[in-house]
């Protein structure tokens, strides 16, 4: 069985989750950072060979996949750098600042014979899992609606921040958290063909928003209630789903979010209290390796990534609507 190649453009905290998560399928040959002390940092973990230029990095024959972890100014060059070169790419959502940077990425694989995926991690928790397979089994019925609020707690200083400033971010808590929330909304329910929204800040002295509010729908009128929020204060992720058979509520992400766990209420015949199961994963995360050995696995056998650029393309239009409506023209 091949072992790819691993390049990563970007070495910082997700860098170093991306490296650790390769598995035996993928071996570190490359990395590439503005601050050259952190490439040799995690290269020199694996004997990886450090490039102070990432357009280097992505024309090396040793590399098969590059791995994109920057920050969002610079994600739709990289990765369409990447594509020109033939290498396949995980690039980081939100995968550009703006769905306009996507379309020529998404022109440019589209001529070649490579495989891209938007590193939506979310959706490779074990909670996330469990509830795609009891929603894909019928047991939850039609869906009718999900409602989440995902939130992050604060920290002195985070207004000078490269999140709060847009011409790096493309945005504030709405392009950040939210692409995470419209994602795991749009794989329960599909795409959302009416969106309406509002984005504000409320606390932070920075020129981006600080929550973002979501009431998206689908043809059917299968609705998202979604919150994001950097003044949640204490970290949150609350994720339910309902069906016309009973609904799931999922809680935590480990960490610092608390532990993970979801609880399926089973709706019985005569009503009353449903039907209770609940499963908790107090081990530690593994979405990041279930996440790079599906999209190894996409690229052996020649199949689409299910994570794609048109979800991040989807993600980002909903995002930008938002803030236009929100009077935040320089995020949109």
């Amino acid at each position: 069985m091949k072992v790819f190649g691993v390049g990563i453009v970007g070495c910082g905290l997700i860098g170093h989750k991306r490296a650790k998560a390769l598995g035996g399928s993928g071996k570190l040959v490359a990395c590439a950072d503005l601050d050259a002390g952190r490439a040799e940092n995690l290269a020199r973990v694996a004997g990886a060979q450090v490039f102070l230029d990432w357009r280097e990095l992505v024309r090396s024959p040793l590399v098969d996949v590059v791995i994109i972890a920057t920050l969002h100014d610079s994600l739709a060059e990289i990765t369409l750098s990447a594509a020109q070169a033939g290498k396949h790419v995980l690039v980081e959502k939100p995968a550009a600042r703006n769905a306009a940077e996507l379309m020529p990425v998404i022109a440019a694989v589209k001529q070649q014979d490579i495989k891209v995926h938007v590193g939506f991690n979310h959706r490779y928790h074990r909670s996330l899992r469990k509830a795609k397979e009891i929603v894909n089994s019928g047991a939850l019925g039609e869906l009718m609606f999900v409602r989440a609020r995902y939130g992050h707690g604060a920290r002195v200083g985070y207004e000078k921040e490269w999140r709060s400033n847009p011409a790096l971010s493309g945005g504030g808590e709405l392009i950040d958290q939210g692409p995470h929330l419209i994602d795991l909304s749009r794989w329960f329910l599909g795409d959302f063909v009416e969106v309406q929204g509002f984005a504000h800040t409320y606390f932070w002295d920075m020129p981006v928003d600080d929550n973002g509010f979501m009431l998206l729908k689908t043809v059917k009128k299968q609705t998202a209630f979604l919150h994001v929020s950097c003044t949640e204060w204490k970290n949150l992720f609350s994720m339910e789903i309902y069906g016309t058979k009973g609904k799931i509520d999922l809680s935590g992400l480990g960490g610092s979010y608390g532990l993970e766990k979801i609880t399926w209420y089973k709706m019985l015949p005569e009503m009353g209290p449903p039907e209770t199961t609940s499963w908790e994963y107090p081990m530690s995360d593994d979405s990041w390796a279930v996440e790079i050995t599906e999209f190894f696995d996409d690229i052996r056998l020649n199949r689409e990534p299910i994570s794609s650029l048109a979800d991040a393309s989807a993600a980002l239009d909903i995002v930008e609507q938002i803030y236009r409506e929100s009077g935040y023209d320089h995020c949109a």
